[in-house]
């Protein structure tokens, strides 16, 4: 396996946090990947204080994506702005900074609300979370260059509801003829139903379509009631040119299992994954998606349901509606989280995160007949302080793994044609 890695300065990715873990029934403790369930604080918290300081809190999450030239584009929060760099060297070098959003704003940019960032024949698109007054509250940001990364649009605010109330964990894809595709989580219709003095469990997701590069966005369009109201959506392009996007859903009371759907005005959600994890509290612990170019369907979770605990993989060959039966892969005593999927053709890459009680490690398997058996699991990376959640990028048929860490710095790490 070859290795080709670089750092950049902590303080150059620094940005705003999250929601206090007193918030979430799970949390990675210090960014480390404890997977298990730990419960809220008994005693009592100012939401709101709490909230008004992860929004000044710094962030490790850094996003990262090759363009079809292998130019390396990345995304990074500092302080009331997000910048965008490129390094046409794997990151031995890099451009001056761009600042995006050139009026300062409070960001939500933890590992389940980074920002995106995809760069196509010249366009470069981000989208982002801008944190609002109330707690738990954001509106769904973005912004495009048209010149090639030298300067960004004033941003664009894509939820159409315009309430003061969540509008969060954003997933973005441009397919081949440049619309811009967003989905995220929404709780106005939880605000709608609270208004007639009714309940509502959980978010509703809901996407949005450019079919002018971004210049403007259509109106909003809910796809589904009644789902994890704090777990990342993910979001791949199908070879018919439609966007599929998965969250965690609620099922029946609370069950909180996986859904897909892909936006072709045609397909209904269809249940990924079956562990039937009952919990009364939002995991904080989405999934991950990807498509390869043969069409298959590449997805991976975290459950702790009490009889099936831990990471899962399932793939699908029938456009999503059946998925084979879920490889449960991690260490279960190393706490495994954070899972990471990325296809590139025939070849299928997983990243995660393990915690030994003093280091985080990243490990990685590798298929190479579209997930029908895979490598035993290999280290690719190890850090001992707080660190962000593992990516996989790919260029030119390459995968590498994109993390961040407090004390080595933002890491691209080649994994090559295999892991041994």
């Amino acid at each position: 396996m070859n290795n080709l890695i670089f750092a950049l300065p902590l303080a150059a990715m620094l940005a705003a946090g999250t929601a206090s873990a007193a918030e979430h029934a799970s949390h990675d403790k210090a960014g480390q990947g404890k997977a298990e369930m730990t419960a809220p604080a008994a005693v009592p918290v100012d939401r709101e204080k709490k909230w008004k300081e992860s929004l000044t809190k710094p962030s490790l999450a850094v996003s990262a994506t090759f363009d079809e030239n292998g130019r390396l584009w990345l995304a990074a929060l500092r302080g009331q702005h997000l910048y965008v760099s490129y390094s046409d060297d794997r990151g031995v070098t890099r451009s001056a900074p761009v600042k995006v959003n050139a009026e300062p704003e409070n960001f939500l940019g933890d590992g389940e609300n980074r920002p995106k960032i995809i760069a196509r024949k010249g366009m470069i698109y981000v989208s982002y979370t801008q944190g609002l007054a109330k707690p738990m509250s954001g509106d769904i940001r973005f912004s495009r260059s048209t010149d090639g990364g030298k300067s960004f649009s004033a941003p664009i605010t894509v939820n159409d509801n315009r309430e003061i109330i969540s509008h969060r964990f954003d997933s973005m894809a441009v397919n081949g003829k440049g619309h811009v595709y967003i989905a995220w989580l929404d709780k106005r219709e939880q605000s709608a139903a609270e208004k007639r003095g009714e309940k509502y469990n959980g978010s509703a997701v809901y996407s949005a379509l450019s079919d002018n590069g971004g210049a403007s966005f259509r109106r909003n369009v809910k796809i589904a009631d009644h789902v994890c109201e704090c777990c990342r959506t993910a979001m791949a392009v199908d070879t018919d040119d439609y966007p599929v996007v998965t969250w965690r859903h609620i099922y029946d009371n609370n069950i909180r299992d996986h859904a897909l759907v892909k936006l072709d005005g045609k397909m209904t959600p269809v249940r990924v994954s079956n562990e039937n994890w009952n919990i009364a509290a939002c995991p904080h612990h989405g999934p991950s998606l990807s498509i390869a170019r043969d069409g298959i369907y590449h997805a991976a979770w975290f459950s702790n349901a009490p009889q099936q605990r831990g990471l899962f993989y399932a793939y699908s060959a029938d456009q999503g509606k059946t998925f084979s039966s879920p490889l449960s892969f991690g260490n279960i005593e190393a706490q495994p989280s954070r899972p990471y999927v990325l296809s590139l053709g025939s070849r299928v890459y997983l990243a995660w995160k393990e915690f030994d009680g003093e280091s985080t490690s990243i490990l990685g398997m590798e298929s190479a007949d579209g997930g029908k058996s895979w490598s035993a699991p290999k280290k690719l990376a190890a850090t001992s302080d707080i660190s962000d959640w593992p990516m996989l990028i790919g260029e030119n048929n390459r995968a590498y793994l994109s993390w961040n860490t407090k004390n080595e710095g933002y890491r691209l790490i080649e994994i090559g044609a295999g892991i041994k």
